[in-house]
This record gives structure tokens, sequence and C-alpha cells, in this order.
């Protein structure tokens, strides 16, 4: 197996081009690259390695506690060690106080290196972020520098068996007891919902305290130990045996009258919850962003050393070229709608076009994380179906991108109606392009189809067809910021080809959604 190599110099190109370029300031690329720097050493030598031997051996349950695979209890302490859990946390809590696109830094590389680590992991941020906005004064300083230094993971416990899309169909109740409150039921589906790797974990619950669909739901904090050192009443019923992710503990859980504390306003969990949310669209993209670049990588490599046929090597021959060079192209220009989607949210007027790019990215990112590891694997061939080269675990372990987080259908369709409705979202982004002359024949094609979207009375048919849509002109976007900085990547030739090539990829996409639409009865 090819051993992993941080794909750092294209991240940072990337972060300066597109996140800098709709940030408040231009990114600090010495910062950026010394922190990639120190964290890629880390994951390479450590994290990586661990990769095949966590989708061997996976989590177990053992009495009741889930005990993670070989090596995974010392890989974890190195990275505590190392204040990487407490990058975004304020100084104040014992944090490092750093931003986002320090973060997407990390993520990405944490997410190529191993991913199902990186599950447990990411959640801390969006835990910080939550508390920060929504927490009172005493929860911040109770859980902020635990979860900073690394001894605290945070979990978030949503879904439940007939509530998965759908919250409003959510039953596990809350209910007061001594001023603090009780909670009981079922959640499954819940990464990292017990481990060994620190001492205790902090749930953030979202459960009802009312009836009336979303008006009646609350988020709580439900910690897995009790003030005396004591376990809460949560038990690991199960960990859920996955087509991959297999290190990572997806567990059901059971809350029996289990001691919780409310966060923010009682009925208002919903919005809550979204900061939580937000992030985790983001972090998921990036984790397709990391996938692809991961596929690509090895692809790469295999084909350039593999003779096939006269004496040439698997990348002279045209088919693997192609599949090489969009591989490559998708997830170079996942990461820019990425990293554009970052820098709306660090701008105070980005609301809006954050709200917007963020369902894009989290589309475009995931889709195109299968899509490279099933290329890759044609690349390899028969090679490609074994377990020696890691391109089979890439796509078993990507393949969850496209569900979780909200499945991708659903961002298609929250796409084509309530963004729809609002408007204000589709303006921010017509007026992103509308800068740049260079893609304003795609913008003129998108705007007829937006048009077409927003007269119908059910637009849910063309909701997927108008995401592809919609994807395609950002990444058209972002490629033409890439060509403008060309010469500050290492390879300003191949930044220009597929510039080319993603040019190119927009027609098709305008032709499907054409169809969709004429195709619709009446």
């Amino acid at each position: 197996m090819l051993p992993y190599k941080a794909p750092l110099e294209d991240i940072l190109f990337s972060l300066q081009s597109v996140a800098g370029a709709a940030a408040p300031a231009d990114v600090d690329i010495d910062t950026l690259s010394e922190i990639g720097a120190h964290f890629a050493a880390l994951a390479e030598n450590e994290l990586a390695p661990l990769n095949a031997v966590g989708d061997r051996e996976g989590a177990r349950l053992e009495n009741g506690r889930v005990k993670m695979p070989d090596g995974f209890r010392a890989a974890y302490r190195a990275y505590a060690e190392q204040g990487w859990p407490g990058l975004t946390a304020p100084e104040t809590y014992g944090g490092q106080g750093l931003g986002s696109m320090e973060l997407a830094l990390v993520s990405e590389i944490f997410s190529g290196a191993n991913l199902a680590m990186q599950m447990i992991t990411g959640l801390v941020p969006g835990a910080v972020r939550t508390l920060l906005k929504h927490g009172t004064e005493q929860q911040k300083t109770d859980i902020l520098p635990h979860l900073a230094s690394g001894a605290w993971t945070s979990t978030m416990a949503l879904t439940e068996a007939s509530a998965g899309s759908d919250l409003s169909c959510v039953t596990c109740r809350a209910t007061p007891h001594d001023g603090r409150w009780r909670i009981s039921g079922e959640k499954i589906f819940i990464s990292g919902g017990d481990q060994d790797l620190t001492e205790k974990i902090i749930h953030l619950v979202l459960a009802r305290t009312a009836d009336g669909g979303l008006g009646g739901l609350s988020l709580f904090l439900c910690r897995s130990h009790l003030e005396d050192g004591s376990r809460n009443t949560i038990t690991i019923t199960r960990i859920e045996e996955k087509m991959g992710l297999h290190a990572s503990p997806t567990c059901q859980m059971h809350f029996d009258r289990a001691d919780a504390e409310l966060v923010g306003a009682e009925g208002d969990g919903l919005r809550v919850m979204f900061t939580m949310m937000d992030h985790g669209r983001l972090d998921v993209a990036l984790q397709g962003v990391a996938h692809a670049a991961r596929a690509t990588a090895i692809a790469r490599v295999y084909a350039a050393e593999r003779v096939q046929g006269r004496g040439l090597t698997l990348d002279r021959h045209a088919d693997i070229r192609r599949m090489l060079d969009e591989m490559d192209l998708r997830a170079f220009g996942a990461r820019g709608i990425a990293h554009l989607a970052l820098g709306a949210l660090e701008r105070e007027d980005g609301a809006d076009l954050a709200a917007l790019l963020t369902p894009v990215a989290k589309v475009f990112c995931t889709d195109t994380a299968t899509e490279a590891a099933d290329l890759g694997i044609q690349v390899l061939g028969g090679f490609g179906y074994l377990r020696e080269y890691g391109m089979e675990q890439i796509w078993r372990d990507a393949r969850i991108c496209r569900i979780y987080k909200g499945a991708n259908g659903i961002h298609a369709l929250a796409l084509a109606t309530r963004l729809m409705r609002l408007k204000a979202p589709l303006d921010a982004l017509d007026a992103l392009c509308a800068k740049q002359e260079s893609v304003s024949t795609r913008l003129q094609t998108w705007r007829r189809a937006r048009q077409r979207v927003a007269a119908m009375e059910k637009p849910q048919a063309v909701a997927t067809a108008f995401m592809s849509l919609t994807g395609e002109l950002v990444h058209c976007l972002v490629w033409e910021k890439f060509v403008a900085r060309a010469e500050k990547h290492p390879d300003p030739k191949r930044i220009a080809i597929l510039a080319e090539r993603a040019r190119r990829r927009f027609a098709p996409c305008a032709l499907t959604f054409q169809y969709e639409y004429e195709a619709l009865p009446g």
C-alpha cells in the first residue's frame, strides 16, 4: 500500500486562492504552512499506519464498553499531547484560539490519514462552537477545558430508529428533575458513542420536552459520568456492523432517565443543533475531499509504475489518463468548493452565501469521493478490487459520506425548495459569479434554470439535476480563481489543464437539467 502523504501544497494553494479571497482578511499562509507541516508529520507517521489495522480489527463491544483497535490509544495520546483537540477552542479554556481555516487544513489531512479516528475527534470543534454560542458560563467552565485538552470527546445524538432525516419524529423524552433533566429513549448511528481513548464523553442529545413536532425539541448535554465518578445511566446496546469505517464505533445507545442539562432555551433545540450541524456538513465535505485526493494519489503512482502494453506505463494510455485527470480535477475542485464555503462562513456578511454553499459543498465533495474511488479501482484493475492497495477501503469508507449529515438528495431538495423561496442565498451566489467574467455564459444558463425551478409548483423532480448544475457552476468559479493564481502553485501547467476540463464539464449538467425539466408531465 502506498504510504499516506498529506497533499499539503494543494491544500495551502486552495485556501489562499479561494478561502482567502472570500474571507475578511488574507490567509496567513506562513502560519497555515507551519501548522500543516506539524500535523502532516503526525498524520503520516502515527495516524495513517493504523488505518488498515483499524479496518481489519474494527472496534469491539466487550462487557458493555467499546474497545478500540490496537495502537489507537497511543496515537490518540500523541494527538492530544500536541494540543490538536483544542485547535479552535479559546485560549481562556486552554485552547489555541485558531480559526476555521486552520481547522479545515487539519481536518482534511486527518480524514485522509485515518477517517475512523477522525470521526471520534471531529465532533469536538462543533461541540465547542455550540457551547460557546449557547451554553451557560458554568457549562463552558466545566466542559470546554476538558474538550480542549483532549481528556474528553463529544458526540451528537440525534438519530432514532424512526427519526432519521425527519427530526419531527424524535421520541426520546426529557423530563425536569430537581433543577436538571432526565432523558429516556434510544439513539442510533452515534459515532464515537463510546470508546476507550478518553476518560469521559459528553453527549449532545436532541430530546423532546413537549409535543408538537420540531417546536417541542430541545438540546441537552449528557455526561458519560456523573460528578461522583459513577457512570450515567447510558447503555451501549450494540456497535453497528458497517460496510466501512470499521474502527469507528457507531453505537446504538439507551438512555434510562440519564442525568442531563439543557443547552440553550427549551424548545429551541433545532436552532441550537444547527450550530453543530453547519460545522459538521463542511467537515463531511472535507472528508469527501480527503478520500478523493487519497484515491487520486494511489492511482497516479500505480499508473506511473505499472507497465501494460508495448512497454508503456498505464498512465500513457488515453483512457487511463482520462480517468486520472478526472479524479484529479474533481478532488482539487471539490476542495476549492469546500474552502469557498468556509470563507463565506468567516465573513460577517456571508451568511446567505454560506447557506447556499454549505449544502452544495456537502453534495459535490461527497459525490466526488465515491466517484474518485470508483475510478481509482478501475485504474488499478484487478488490484483495485483487492485490499492490498487500499482503494477498496477508500470506496467503502467514503460511501457513508453521501448519507450522514443529511442525505445528498435532501440537500438537493432544500436547494430547490426552501433556499429557492428565500431567494437571498441564490442571489448571493449570483452576485459572486457575476464578478467573474469568465463564467458569465454559464451563469446565464444557471439563471434560466433557476427561473424555471422557482416557477414550478413541485420542483422536487428536478432538485437533483438543479443541484448538479449549481455545483458545476461553483466548480467552474473556483477553477477560474485557481487559474488566476496558478503561478503560486508548484505545477501551474496542471492547474491550467484541469481548469479547461472543468469548463467542459458544465455543458452536460445543463443538458441533464434541461432533459429532466422537459421530461416532466404537462
